[in-house]
């Protein structure tokens, strides 16, 4: 799919407003526009957002700080459709990236085209609590990355998230939810998907990747589905807790953070191992006061790749664990100040790196929620090489 072939795409969803029923124009943030079909079996809402970024940083160490480095760019930009086809109980969701960063990361696998598509979903309510997804979109891992990054509490996710996420991918997952009492919700999520990440167009290499998540909220749902979204915009009247855990196991993985990173190759083809990830969180909120934490785990099979005469490859399966502790207290008129601490262990035998820490005091001013709010956040980065970083960065979101 090339720029032209977007555009097209992109006119056409346009041009139906004005064959659409019902046309309106929603509220700032809920979309661009709604279309309703003359018979009501169908509807669409079209929505668009952009970030924009500015970054600083500079290497740290004994003699002062040196190196700068600068950048602005344009992070995301994106478009997004979503609404009903059929029944109200059969659900789409369809979100492309436009942005250099959104797009990057061809290969001989993607046929070395733009990967326009994020997510491409359908889901099927068909029986009281059971839904099934079927499609490209996030799988069920941890909690920071399944919150979009539309709603971030800082400027974007912490060094856990990066070393150990396992994103997005195409296949099918199965969900439920129940109560205990009233208030007590359990979710279950079962996920099989063909485990080497978005856009992969010629076959699996691998084997399949198996996800299953559980969640549990004793104090009952978050305002707004608070549980999935940074920040207490809400100012939650009563606490609101959430403790969730996913095992994610890649069979036959060819990647070096199961289906992330880069593929790990040897003089006959691909290394494959299995690769198995565990996240432990949680999410509290209560009166403009949030906390999230997590745990990631990763090991595999056989992490080290080789050719077949033994010698090594270079490439290594990204093995360890990572805790990230987040925290933030939103004052009057919407200004918050929050703060993180990241810790990322990489097994240093296998993968010859050290511990990471990561301290971050970030500022943000929401002036409309989530869909118009400025972000700054200054973070020091302590490596095991001697040389740290300092970072500051500024954002601005807009959300159509």
């Amino acid at each position: 799919m090339n720029f032209k072939t977007t555009l097209t795409i992109v006119s056409m969803f346009v041009l139906s407003y004005a064959y659409a029923q019902q046309p309106n124009a929603p509220k700032f943030g809920k979309g661009l526009f709604n279309l309703i079909g003359q018979d009501s079996t169908w509807s669409m809402n079209i929505g668009a957002r952009m970030q924009f970024l500015t970054i600083a940083q500079w290497d740290s160490n004994s003699d002062g700080l040196s190196n700068p480095y600068s950048s602005f760019f344009v992070r995301r930009a994106r478009l997004k459709f979503k609404g009903f086809a059929f029944s109200t109980k059969l659900k789409y969701k369809l979100e492309l990236g436009l942005s250099n960063r959104d797009i990057g990361g061809a290969s001989e696998f993607t046929n070395n085209a733009p990967r326009y598509i994020l997510d491409a979903v359908i889901k099927w309510n068909f029986h009281e609590n059971f839904e099934l997804w079927v499609g490209q979109t996030k799988l069920p891992g941890n909690r920071e990355r399944v919150i979009s990054s539309a709603n971030l509490q800082m400027v974007d996710r912490s060094l856990l998230n990066k070393r150990f996420n396992i994103d997005r991918d195409m296949g099918l997952q199965l969900r439920h939810h129940f109560n205990i009492s009233d208030d007590f919700i359990v979710r279950e999520i079962l996920s099989i998907a063909q485990g080497e990440g978005r856009n992969v167009t010629t076959g699996n290499l691998g084997g399949h990747q198996y996800t299953a998540r559980l969640e549990f909220l004793p104090f009952g749902t978050f305002s707004s589905k608070g549980d999935y979204k940074g920040s207490d915009l809400k100012r939650e009247k009563t606490p609101k807790l959430t403790i969730g855990t996913s095992y994610d196991f890649n069979n036959n993985a060819v990647k070096n953070r199961s289906n992330q990173g880069s593929y790990m190759k040897h003089d006959v083809g691909f290394h494959r191992t299995n690769i198995s990830t565990l996240f432990i969180d949680t999410m509290f909120k209560y009166k403009g006061f949030s906390f999230m934490g997590e745990y990631a785990y990763r090991d595999a099979k056989d992490p080290i790749a080789k050719n077949s005469d033994g010698t090594l490859t270079g490439d290594i399966v990204q093995v360890g664990s990572g805790l990230n502790l987040q925290t933030g207290y939103l004052f009057a008129k919407n200004w918050e100040v929050s703060g993180r601490y990241t810790n990322v262990k990489l097994d240093e035998k296998i993968t010859g790196k050290g511990i990471e820490n990561q301290y971050t005091l970030g500022l943000s001013k929401y002036i409309v929620g989530h869909k118009l709010k400025i972000q700054t956040d200054v973070s020091y980065l302590d490596l095991p090489t001697g040389t740290n970083e300092l970072m500051c960065r500024l954002q601005v979101d807009v959300h159509f």
